[in-house]
């Protein structure tokens, strides 16, 4: 078991495995960004379009950059059609 710990502006978010995120997802933006809201809520935006799966392929990789984890170490288990979404952290 792993853990990951990501410095935000002032906080420690601590990742571990079973942890599941909210994200707030906000597709065909101008850039792709990570906001943190607290521990395990985050805002994402990225630039990918809401067709087809894309945004959500997007969303999974730019929290993959952030949390220095596989894509495939995450699920969305909730939300896969809306902007509210649960991602749960599998290893």
């Amino acid at each position: 078991m792993s853990v990951k710990e990501i410095l935000t502006d002032v906080n420690i978010i601590v990742v571990l495995p079973g942890m599941i995120l909210t994200v707030y997802a906000k597709p065909n933006a101008k850039k792709n960004s990570v906001e943190w809201v607290d521990e395990d809520t985050v805002k994402i935006s990225v630039t990918a379009k809401p067709e087809k799966g894309k945004a959500n392929e997007a969303i999974l990789e730019v929290l993959s950059e952030e949390l220095g984890i596989r894509k495939t170490a995450m699920e969305i288990i909730r939300g896969k059609t809306t902007r509210i979404k649960q991602i749960e952290i599998q290893s």
